[in-house]
């Protein structure tokens, strides 16, 4: 592999990139695992987790990002979040994240969004951060 190249480089070279993402998680009804996030890479660090792209207002929805299926808040990645600003497809929101997110290097393969409060709406969500390996 030639490393001069950007193109020659993977996404453990560099900074904020898409580690998982789900497009149309359904927030009508609440669950544990509304919507799975498959992570790349074996282990990660976790900088930011975007909601955007709404079919219709999400403000009264209330969504968690865990790393099990059980909706144990004590796995909680993002804590329960109100998405007060996530109106339309033309508007976003970064999840509050958990605080042993910002010390913490994940390997769990997926990750679960959790639906505490339910409303009739689609969303697409991203995470955001540091591949450590692949």
């Amino acid at each position: 592999m030639n490393a001069n190249h950007v193109g020659s480089l993977y996404p453990d070279s560099f900074g904020s990139f898409s580690i998982a993402s789900t497009v149309n998680a359904n927030l009508a009804a609440t669950g544990n695992t509304v919507a799975n996030l498959v992570a790349t890479g074996t282990s990660y660090i976790i900088r930011r987790i975007t909601v955007n792209n709404a079919n219709a207002t999400a403000a009264t929805g209330n969504i968690s990002i865990l790393t099990s299926s059980d909706g144990n808040a004590s796995n909680a990645i993002a804590t329960a979040t109100v998405l007060s600003n996530v109106s339309s497809n033309v508007t976003y929101q970064d999840l509050t994240l958990a605080a042993g997110t910002a010390t913490t290097v994940y390997s769990a393969p997926a990750l679960f969004v959790k639906v505490n409060t339910a409303v009739n709406a689609t969303c697409d969500i991203s995470v955001y951060g540091d591949i450590v390996n692949l």
